[in-house]
């Protein structure tokens, strides 16, 4: 996510313009192979100017940059062709199971010994979680992650003022009133051409509710 949509933003007033460039070429290569949808022809034309942006990137960084690491990433494109989306492929999600597998550990004189038994103790709570009521455990915990925001929940009062700004925010953008929106318009109009006429004002109480 960084490399893909953060870092050619950052890197557009930070670098000369020559680097700024290769670098995003860089990252639009990544992000077209992380695409959740493959085209052939697409990557096709990735095959080929991948080399011409790591041969643009030789002319920036140092002889010793350049490991089979980068010389791998030539081949992405080819391997994303033939075997599909790279996120049903990648190593993300075993790398942070590893790292929870790695938390287990407490004698590392016996590793194996601890994760197993940290396993079976998670697996165990989880069961007997599930026929617990009325107590919070982390099955039925709230997650900390609503509606875009992180954090935990908390429950708040709108204020006088708080419940009138949302109204009027409800009144002036939400499309569904624009009908009654108009037919108020309508009436404020003809309203003002009866006062302008100096004829008597007569108002309809009939759909007062």
């Amino acid at each position: 996510m960084i490399m893909q949509q953060l870092l050619p933003i950052a890197l557009r007033r930070s670098t000369h313009p020559k680097v700024t460039s290769v670098l995003v070429d860089i990252c639009k290569y990544f992000n077209a192979i992380c695409s959740k949808a493959i085209v052939v022809e697409h990557m096709e034309r990735l095959e080929k100017s991948i080399v011409i942006t790591l041969c643009n990137l030789e002319k920036i960084f140092p002889p010793s940059f350049f490991t089979i690491m980068i010389h791998l990433v030539v081949y992405l494109a080819s391997e994303a062709k033939v075997a599909g989306p790279v996120h049903y492929r990648w190593m993300y999600p075993i790398e942070r199971y590893l790292l929870t597998l790695k938390k287990y550990v407490r004698t590392r004189r016996h590793p194996e010994g601890s994760i197993a038994e940290k396993y079976l103790a998670d697996e165990s709570m989880t069961f007997c979680s599930r026929f617990l009521h009325n107590i919070e455990t982390k099955s039925n915990r709230t997650e900390r992650y609503i509606d875009g925001y992180y954090g935990a929940s908390t429950h708040t009062s709108l204020t006088k003022l708080e419940h009138g700004q949302v109204h009027r925010y409800i009144i002036f953008n939400l499309d569904i009133i624009e009908i009654f929106r108009n037919l108020h318009i309508e009436d404020l109009k003809q309203r003002e051409n009866l006062i302008t006429a100096g004829q008597p004002l007569v108002i309809d109480v009939s759909m007062k509710g």
